[in-house]
């Protein structure tokens, strides 16, 4: 199988290609930067461009049978900033995608969506794949908008979609600049001898997943000819006030903890329902939490400088 990983410099994108690798198959990442934390693979074909670059999009598209898109620009946290721009650079964007994968003959997709904002502040918990979609940021209207037109095209031109809606994932090679993973910023912090900055009361309640539980299904579902939507999480919610209780004991010591008045945009509870993706996959997480930090956190140590 030939894949092209859009996005795979990054933090998830350079686990699926681990994953990919390991499986034996061929690898094409389209990305605008190199990997962070290492240098290239020897057996991965590299594609430096825009995402919004439909001719390279084109390009990069050539004799590909799969492509796992995992480019995003904006996160949670700050998409409401730039709801304009959060349009043009990832639903447009997608768009764009869409249309070239048509003229090209690629038929299989697998679209990282989100679980921990489409669905809004959630009606029920464990939170099930048919819950009404209602974001209240725009990263989350995006992605909800994507999975439409996604849709839609494998209605209309027969492109077979996949998406899944992972929680929070945290691990090795994760960014550490604030905005987005609560795990691997807390970390950095106590690396670094600063406060955890907590908004609210840390009573915010997640699902989180160790990346390369979530790179297993995006191999899996890469792998298949299954179409629809799967939320893919650890089945558990973890508060923030529980995420530094964890990592204070993995660290070995207790940090200082400075709290800011509680953020409008953040869902206060959302655990992800699992099961559809266990039946349809055979897929399990595998990684607990107290070993998933105890990893970054050694990874950190060994790979994190400033």
């Amino acid at each position: 199988m030939k894949a092209l990983v859009l996005g795979g410099n990054g933090f998830i994108g350079s686990h699926v290609v681990d994953s990919l690798l390991d499986a034996g198959h061929s690898i094409r990442v389209f990305d605008r930067f190199p990997e962070r934390f290492r240098p290239p693979l020897a057996n991965v074909e590299y594609v430096t461009g825009l995402f919004g670059d439909a001719f390279s999009i084109a390009e990069a598209l050539t004799g590909v049978d799969v492509v796992y898109h995992l480019i995003g620009t904006t996160v949670p946290g700050t998409s409401n900033l730039n709801p304009t721009t959060d349009i043009e650079d990832n639903l447009i964007a997608s768009v764009s995608l869409l249309e070239e994968m048509v003229k090209t003959g690629v038929k299989r997709i697998v679209y990282l969506s989100s679980g921990g904002t489409v669905y809004g502040n959630p009606e029920r918990n464990p939170t099930t794949e048919d819950h009404p979609l209602r974001p209240i940021c725009s990263y989350g209207v995006v992605k909800v908008a994507v999975e439409n037109y996604l849709f839609m095209f494998q209605q209309l031109y027969g492109i077979s979609a996949v998406v899944l809606r992972p929680s929070n994932p945290y691990g090795p090679r994760q960014g550490h600049v604030g905005v987005q993973g609560v795990i691997s910023t807390f970390l950095k912090k106590l690396l670094k001898n600063e406060p955890l900055l907590v908004w609210g009361d840390g009573s915010i309640t997640r699902d989180y997943l160790y990346v390369a539980d979530l790179a297993r299904i995006c191999l899996i579902a890469g792998e298949s000819e299954i179409s629809g939507v799967f939320n893919v999480g650890h089945g558990k919610g973890y508060s923030i006030s529980t995420i530094i209780e964890t990592i204070s004991k993995v660290v070995g010591e207790k940090p200082v903890v400075r709290h800011e008045p509680a953020r409008h945009f953040d869902v206060r509870e959302i655990v992800l329902d699992i099961t559809k993706v266990r039946k349809y996959f055979g897929w399990n997480p595998e990684i607990n939490l107290d070993d998933g930090i105890k990893t970054q956190w050694e990874w950190m140590n060994q790979n994190v400088t400033s």
